[in-house]
């Protein structure tokens, strides 16, 4: 049937999915996808698409498929600066599966520097592109497979998408791949077919260099990196089948449009004392069923889900949403709080070696240089983000899924 081939082609965060496939169309990845099959496999238990290094196109839609058939999820970890990146990649060689480095729209104008004006978007800009491009000339070296993703996107907030899509065409025409491997629309504070007929406008623009859509249904609660949906209504932070299959159906005619979506089930950025939230994971598994029944494919889960908010959320709702399709899970607040307290942590211990450029328990002429070097605190809250990553994979399934 036309859906069970689309089946493997979602993804989002709370729900990816992918086009339903079209069969007058051949997308221009099908003939990468046959020739990866002769190759040698670089890793025993992925399909050989699957490179070490940024993952775009078909082994993108490949990779998102293996996840869901065997039961995990990908980290999906937003970063700051060179130091959370490269702690995304050392944890995922710690693990031995794959990450997803995630840009905000703050978190590039960071990494562009703090006093640039952002006219524009242009320090948004520059700095998520200085970051996918630190990201590509690094990654393989760490042996993993990368996903160069960007998050949450509002509607007054496109331009900043319109420039990251420019990059991608002109890395494309280059290297025959984009820049970066997915981005992500939000627009769930509008209409259901004001959101999705934009999502599919930009679909049409993304399909022609292979970048993937991950949009959002319904609103995940709190407060993230500027996007404030802390006073939300409560209905509107679970998503409803029949608005998912409504979006299949559209956005699944675009030729060659992978996209993911992000069905809210409960999801809230931040972490809440128990009782707080409430996540339903349930409305994953009615929706695939939903989406099975209209469309009659044999397939129990037609659609790939990605889980937003994952910060505190119990293993039990992480694993019981993985059963229903999920296969990738952001993670920002709780490996902001890792890193942070791997910073504490080392100024506690050498606390009195900090006081000073000179002088410390050992003595009054004792130099401290190699205590108060800025790599030192910084690497221990790389190495504590990266403990807390190897742990999120393995709530996720994630862990030795490579060789």
């Amino acid at each position: 049937m036309k859906f069970s081939t689309a089946a493997a082609l979602f993804f989002a965060p709370s729900v990816l999915a992918f086009a339903p496939a079209q069969p007058t169309f051949r997308p221009v990845t099908s003939l990468k996808s046959t020739e990866a099959a002769s190759e040698t496999k670089a890793f025993a238990k992925l399909p050989a698409s699957i490179k070490p290094g940024v993952v775009t196109g078909q082994a993108l839609v490949d990779l998102l498929q293996h996840a869901k058939k065997e039961g995990f999820a990908i980290p999906g970890v937003n970063i700051v600066g060179s130091n959370s990146i490269n702690a995304c990649m050392e944890a995922a060689a710690k693990y031995g599966g794959p990450i997803m480095i995630t840009f905000s729209k703050g978190g590039g104008a960071y990494i562009a520097g703090k006093t640039l004006k952002n006219e524009g978007d242009s320090a948004s800009v520059a700095g998520c592109i200085a970051g996918a491009k630190h990201v590509r000339e690094v990654a393989k070296l760490y042996g993993v497979p990368v996903v160069l993703h960007t998050d949450h996107c509002q509607k007054s907030w496109l331009p900043w998408i319109d420039q990251l899509m420019d990059a991608n065409e002109a890395y494309f025409k280059e290297h025959g791949e984009p820049l970066f491997s997915s981005h992500m629309l939000d627009l769930s504070e509008e209409p259901l077919e004001e959101n999705i007929a934009i999502c599919k406008k930009y679909l049409e623009r993304m399909a022609k260099c292979n970048v993937l859509l991950e949009f959002e249904l319904g609103v995940t609660g709190g407060e993230e990196d500027g996007v404030d949906n802390s006073d939300v209504d409560n209905d509107k932070l679970y998503t409803q089948p029949e608005e998912v299959y409504y979006a299949y159906k559209e956005l699944g005619s675009v030729p060659n449009g992978h996209f993911t979506c992000a069905a809210s089930f409960g999801n809230v950025h931040g972490v809440y004392a128990p009782g707080n939230v409430e996540l339903r994971p349930i409305i994953l598994h009615n929706t695939q069923k939903y989406i099975q029944e209209k469309e009659g494919c044999e397939d129990t889960k037609p659609m790939m889900f990605v889980f937003h908010g994952g910060s505190g959320s119990s293993t039990e709702d992480i694993q019981y949403a993985i059963e229903a399709g999920v296969i990738k899970m952001n993670i920002d607040t709780d490996t902001q709080w890792a890193f942070w307290d791997g910073m504490r942590e080392y100024e506690a211990k050498y606390h009195d070696y900090l006081q000073g450029q000179i002088g410390n328990p050992e003595g009054p002429d004792k130099p401290n240089k190699k205590y108060y070097d800025p790599r030192m605190p910084l690497r221990a809250g790389e190495e504590a983000m990266a403990n807390r990553l190897v742990k999120a994979a393995q709530d996720l399934n994630c862990v030795n899924v490579l060789n």
